[in-house]
């Protein structure tokens, strides 16, 4: 099925609303992965940070991820629940509360990780290896140019 049938071809000329529609459909596949684990891709990303950075005061993770501190409050809340993380009081300043990715939130990361590279490979399915590693380093420059103006 031919998704840009009925698309106005002057949107379909610009590459911003393509990145949007691809976008779109990429988030949508992982979160309907995520949903069924009973997460979200906070969740996801938070435990991603943990992982990649080690241990976070909740405020500094709130910053690192750019959210609201109440919602990492909820997000971190939730991941204790399960198993996920373990939240402890600093104890130099109690008012601060450090978080810790769990063995079982590092093996849930591995298999979320697993979730999203299978959805990346159904939204890159028309594009070979060499593509693939090409549009990755386009997007990686892209990104990193954002904010530069």
């Amino acid at each position: 099925m031919d998704l840009s049938t009925g698309r106005p071809p002057s949107l379909l000329g610009l590459s911003t609303y393509l990145l949007s529609l691809t976008g779109k459909a990429a988030r949508a596949g992982l979160a309907e992965r995520l949903a069924a684990r009973g997460l979200r891709l906070w969740h996801m990303a938070t435990l991603a940070a943990l992982a990649d950075f080690g241990p976070h005061a909740q405020r500094d993770l709130a910053t690192r991820l750019a959210m609201d501190p109440s919602d990492v409050a909820k997000v971190v809340d939730e991941l204790a629940v399960a198993g996920y993380v373990d939240r402890s009081r600093d104890p130099g300043d109690r008012r601060r509360v450090a978080v810790t990715l769990t063995d079982s939130g590092r093996t849930a990361l591995a298999e979320l990780d697993a979730d999203a590279r299978r959805v990346q490979d159904e939204i890159l399915a028309p594009l070979s290896r060499e593509d693939r590693l090409r549009l990755h380093t386009l997007l990686r420059k892209v990104y990193g140019g954002l904010g530069r103006s």
